[in-house]
């Protein structure tokens, strides 16, 4: 059984590789896209829509119907459609000649069905498989996302640096090998029994229980700090604090994912207490935005960027953490629930700051403040937005210190 269960650990490991991938596939490939196909930025921009709004749908169907689903069997599939997705994404051009971005999209939703699957299912095999310290081990699982992130940003750049980006549809076929490869562990594995409620009743039950709120408004706050970071970092490092574009990729996004896998690898290794880990990742993660927001200094902001990486590195995992301790009932429930709230958070976050840069941008009352202070309008907006976009970690400091005066 030792042995079945770190094959299981194994594939969930290649399987949360596989998040990194679907999540950060289509980021990576923007200019390609719209270089070789003329795609609008909007468009583009959508595509990261698609993937949030579909994997929130899924988080909330399996919050009330996850007692439909074989769950052992679920888990299996998941990595497959994986690969389904990716394989649609990469031949695009081919079913869809016509219409490239039709298949984009297409292959964007397969995958992100298979995202939030991941996302729903896998922390609770983990948390089910027994171990000595199961904190510990939810926190090894979500720092192989974040390596895995580094992993696909440098590969990515690195390939497409070599083989030019019109052989992009190679590089996603060479990235399809990790979800097969999850999916042939998976197959000699028994996925241990996981909790679901009996029925839609037994989850509205659950519903009415405000730690249940408590815990989901934790892993908002905490996923809109990380997301709203992790995918304005290059942008902003870019756009505000005038960093090359190639440098600003390489430290906005891969730092930023390393500091994040350092951070969750060392509470893998060393962690306790985590509310209180939550509690100073979030006063952190304040600072850091606030100062990368008012620096005009361009290595000042990206230490704070960078940092902030390190900061945030607990907030989703540790809110998973602590809601899998207080509610072991809710089973499936509880991480569909937490699912669904980190994925909102992380798609109001980054959109807060899009929207607060079109509008100064576009505000002709700002044109001579910005020109006073020595700005564009498009770099005033996007400072004004990183420093509204700390409201989250801010808000966050009081549900984190609730969560340490509440611990049993």
């Amino acid at each position: 059984m030792k042995n079945n269960y770190k094959r299981l650990k194994l594939a969930c490991y290649t399987t949360n590789i596989s998040m990194s991938v679907v999540g950060n596939l289509s980021p990576v490939l923007f200019l390609t896209f719209r270089s070789l196909y003329g795609i609008s930025y909007s468009l583009l921009g959508l595509l990261v829509l698609i993937n949030f709004v579909t994997q929130l749908t899924i988080d909330l169907i399996f919050s009330f119907f996850s007692h439909k689903f074989n769950i052992a069997k679920t888990v299996k599939f998941t990595p497959l459609l994986t690969s389904i997705g990716l394989l649609l994404y990469a031949l695009a051009p081919v079913i869809f000649p016509q219409n490239i971005y039709l298949g984009l999209a297409v292959g964007t939703v397969v995958f992100s069905v298979s995202g939030s699957l991941s996302e729903v299912l896998i922390s609770p095999v983990i948390a089910e498989i027994p171990a000595k310290d199961p904190d510990r081990e939810m926190s090894k699982l979500h720092s192989i996302y974040a390596w895995g992130v580094v992993f696909v940003i440098i590969f990515s750049t690195i390939f497409l640096l070599l083989f030019k980006s019109q052989n992009w549809q190679i590089l996603a076929f060479i990235l399809m090998l990790v979800p097969i490869f999850s999916s042939i562990l998976f197959a000699g594995t028994e996925i241990p029994p996981i909790e679901t409620p009996e029925k839609a009743t037994g989850a509205l039950h659950l519903l009415g229980n405000r730690g249940v709120w408590l815990c989901v408004l934790a892993i908002f706050l905490g996923g809109a700090t990380e997301c709203t970071m992790a995918q304005w970092a290059s942008g902003y490092l870019e756009g505000a604090l005038g960093i090359e574009k190639v440098w600003g990729d390489i430290f906005g996004v891969a730092i930023f994912s390393l500091m994040l896998g350092m951070g969750r690898t060392i509470y893998a290794k060393k962690g306790k207490n985590i509310e209180n880990v939550l509690f100073l990742g979030a006063l952190g993660a304040s600072v850091c935005y606030v100062t990368a927001a008012l620096s005009d200094m361009p290595v000042i902001g990206l230490i704070a960027c960078a940092l902030t990486g390190f900061c945030v590195s607990m907030l989703w995992p540790g809110s998973l953490i602590v809601a899998s301790e207080r509610f072991p009932q809710g089973g499936v429930f509880i991480f569909a629930m937490m699912a669904a709230g980190g994925d909102l958070g992380a798609s109001i976050g980054p959109q807060l700051i899009g929207i607060i840069t079109d509008a100064v941008a576009a505000s002709p009352k700002l044109y001579e403040f910005a020109l006073n202070i020595s700005l564009s309008q498009e770099q005033l907006g996007m400072k004004l937005g990183m420093l509204v976009a700390a409201i989250f970690p801010i808000c966050a400091i009081p549900v984190y210190h609730y969560l340490q005066k509440s611990k049993k």
